[in-house]
C-alpha cells in the first residue's frame, strides 16, 4: 500500500459525513441534548426554594400575628393557607401538600405584651432538609419585625426577644441528608436498570436476525410487549429487595411504612419504565438510536424529580414537566414510605400517574409496533 493519500482520506470523510447526515434521529439528538443541558441548569435549577405551602393552624386574628405573618410573606418563602383542623394539618404534611405548619398559643398578643415570651410552633416536613433551611433561616426577620411593633414601654425593656419560634422537624429531627438522597438512589438505580434493559430489546432482535421469527408467529403487539415486559419486572423486584438491604444495613434507612405497599408501588413504576423502554425499543431503528432516546429522557426526568434539587424551588413551568415522569411521583412515595410512613391512601395521588404512564407507552408502543423489517 502507498504512503498516506489525502485523496483516499477525502473520499473517507465523504462517506462518513453523509452517513452521518443520513441518521437524522442521531444528529437530532447531539444536538438537542446540550439544548437540554443548557435549559435545565439555566432555568429550572433552583436550590433557594419559595413560595413554600404553609399551613396557618387555630392563629387569632390579632395585631402580633398579622404582623408575623406579613413578615413571612414579605420573605417569599412561605405561601400561607389557613387550616381548619390538626388532621387537616396532619394530611398536609404526610402527602406532601404542605411543608410547614403555624401554631401559635391562645392569647398570643397578652403574652408578648406582659414579656412572657411566648412560643410559636412550626412543624416542619425535614425529610429534604435543604428545601426549607432558608425559609427557617428567614424567621429571624419576623422576630425583628415584631419587636419593632411593640408597645414604647416595652421596647425599653433588656433587649429580650417578644417570641420565639420553635421550630419541630418532622420525619427527620437530625434533618439528615442521607435520608433524603438515600430513597431518591433507589428509584435513581432502578431508572437506569430497567429502562436500558428493555430499550434494546426489539432492537437488538432486529439487528442481530431474529426479528423475522418473532414477526413469523400468530401474536398481537400487545402481547409482544407485555412478554418483553414481564420478565424484567421479577428482575427489578430482585434489584428493590438487594437495594433496600444495603440501605437498611449500611445507611441505617428507616422503613416507617408498609412494605407490601412499597412494594406494589415500586412494581408499577418498574412496569412504567419498561413499557417506556420498549417504546423507544420500537420506534428506534437501531441500537444506538435507542440508547440515544434513553438518555434524552433520563436527564430531564432526574433534574426535574427533586432528586438533585428542590422540587418547589423550580419554576411553575418546570414543575408541570417533572411532574410527568413517573420518577417525580416515584420518588415521593419512597420517601413518603420509609421515612413519613405513608399508607397507601397517601400515596395514592403519586402512583396513579405512574399507571396511566404505563399503560399509555404501552398503547403507543403497541400502536407503532411495526409487523415487518422495513
Amino acid at each position: 500500500m502507498s504512503a498516506f493519500s489525502f485523496p483516499r482520506l477525502y473520499a473517507l470523510l465523504r462517506k462518513e459525513t453523509i452517513q452521518v447526515l443520513r441518521d437524522a434521529m442521531t444528529l437530532r439528538m447531539i444536538l438537542a441534548i446540550p439544548m437540554l443541558q443548557l435549559f435545565l441548569f439555566g432555568y429550572a435549577i433552583n436550590s433557594d426554594p419559595k413560595h413554600l405551602p404553609t399551613g396557618l393552624l387555630g392563629l387569632e386574628d390579632s395585631k402580633y400575628v398579622r404582623t408575623i405573618l406579613a413578615s413571612l410573606n414579605n420573605s417569599g418563602y412561605y405561601d400561607i393557607l389557613r387550616l381548619h383542623s390538626e388532621a387537616e394539618a396532619e394530611r398536609g404534611l404526610a402527602r406532601g401538600e404542605l411543608l410547614f405548619v403555624i401554631q401559635a398559643p391562645p392569647d398570643f398578643d397578652r403574652a408578648v405584651d406582659r414579656g412572657e415570651i411566648p412560643t410559636i410552633l412550626i412543624d416542619a416536613d425535614a425529610t429534604d432538609p435543604t428545601a426549607i433551611g432558608n425559609a427557617v433561616a428567614a424567621l429571624n426577620q419576623a422576630t425583628q419585625d415584631l419587636n419593632r411593633d411593640l408597645p414604647p414601654i416595652r421596647q425599653m425593656q433588656p433587649q429580650t426577644p417578644a417570641m420565639q419560634f420553635v421550630l419541630h422537624a418532622r420525619y427527620n429531627p437530625e434533618q439528615l441528608t442521607v435520608l433524603n438522597i438515600v430513597p431518591g438512589l433507589i428509584v435513581i438505580v432502578l431508572t437506569f436498570s430497567t429502562l436500558f434493559v428493555t430499550t434494546l430489546a426489539i432492537t437488538r432482535e432486529r439487528e442481530r436476525g431474529t426479528m423475522e421469527n418473532l414477526l413469523a408467529m400468530p401474536v398481537k403487539p400487545i402481547e409482544v410487549m407485555i412478554a418483553k415486559i414481564v420478565p424484567y419486572v421479577f428482575i427489578g423486584y430482585m434489584q428493590v429487595a438487594l437495594i433496600l438491604v444495603a440501605s437498611t444495613t449500611f445507611f441505617h434507612l428507616p422503613i416507617r411504612g408498609s412494605l407490601a405497599v412499597l412494594l406494589f408501588a415500586l412494581g408499577v413504576f418498574i412496569a412504567s419504565n419498561l413499557a417506556l423502554g420498549v417504546t423507544f425499543s420500537t420506534i428506534a431503528n437501531n441500537q444506538m438510536q435507542a440508547v440515544q432516546l434513553a438518555q434524552f429522557t433520563l436527564m430531564p426526568s432526574f433534574m426535574l424529580s427533586g432528586f438533585m434539587f428542590p422540587f418547589r424551588g423550580m419554576p411553575l413551568w418546570a414543575q408541570w414537566a417533572g411532574n410527568l415522569f413517573p420518577t417525580t411521583h416515584a420518588i415521593r412515595i419512597v420517601r413518603g414510605v420509609l421515612i413519613k410512613g405513608s399508607s397507601f391512601e397517601d400515596i395514592g395521588p403519586e402512583l396513579w400517574p405512574i399507571a396511566l404512564f404505563a399503560l399509555v407507552t404501552v398503547a403507543f408502543a403497541a400502536w407503532a409496533y411495526r409487523e415487518t423489517l422495513d
